[in-house]
């Protein structure tokens, strides 16, 4: 059983982790829709020429929503698990399952990607349209692990909520919110709804701040109970 100060360390390693989670999914999206704009919607030899002319920002741009948000995904789910558990133990088993399998895509994601930046780029200076056709069996495999459909993230997102209706360990409003984004996240399997991806990325955002300051409230719960 868990000390009274380890509950604290977890509960403020996971809120740290969840805001810096909406940290990274702010600048992500921030930079798609301003600087990233313009390219996001290219044909495969256009978007290849920007990575080769801006390798160092679609790293970072890369490294924050793939292997920063992803790393700082462990704690937020162990320190959920532990909040949740005794209120809906069987069904945080499984929210945190998936939570952990989110993790390793998004990671893996990135590892593909970060990794290969340097690889296309230089391809490209020795044959261009090989890089293209190298950059497309790329980007369907790192899109079909965690770019694309999010469905990992949304059975997470909405079995932790449903667990914190039951166990009453989280705001409902978060709660509430959590289902609807985390449903948003499922439905992106069906092609015909894959832009209800944009409702959970943004969605994801506020649920990760409000679950951050809920953790980080939570610290003070458990300085005074010890003393």
């Amino acid at each position: 059983m868990l000390t009274n100060r380890s509950l604290k360390n977890l509960a403020l390693s996971g809120g740290i982790s969840a805001l810096v989670n909406a940290f990274a999914y702010i600048v992500g999206i921030g930079l798609v829709f301003t600087y990233l704009s313009p390219i996001m919607e290219a044909e495969a030899e256009e978007y290849v020429k920007f990575i080769v002319e801006h390798q160092a920002l679609m790293h970072v741009w890369h490294l924050l929503i793939y292997l920063v948000a992803g790393v700082a995904m462990v704690p937020l789910a162990l320190a959920l698990h532990e909040r949740l558990k005794d209120g809906a133990p069987v069904l945080m088993r499984i929210a945190t399952a998936f939570g952990l399998i989110w993790v390793v895509t998004v990671i893996s994601s990135g590892m593909i990607i970060v990794n290969d930046l340097g690889i296309i780029a230089e391809l490209y200076d020795k044959n261009p349209e090989q890089a293209h056709i190298v950059w497309l069996s790329l980007s369907a495999v790192e899109e079909g692990l965690g770019g694309a459909l999010e469905l990992p993230g949304g059975l997470w997102i909405l079995l932790v909520s449903w667990a914190g209706l039951l166990s009453g360990n989280l705001p409902k409003t978060l709660n509430v919110g959590g289902v609807v984004i985390g449903a948003a996240g499922i439905v992106t399997v069906v092609p015909a709804l894959y832009s209800a991806g944009y409702v959970f990325g943004i969605g994801a955002i506020l649920w990760f701040i409000g679950v951050g300051v809920v953790l980080l409230r939570s610290t003070a719960l458990y300085s005074s109970s010890r003393n």
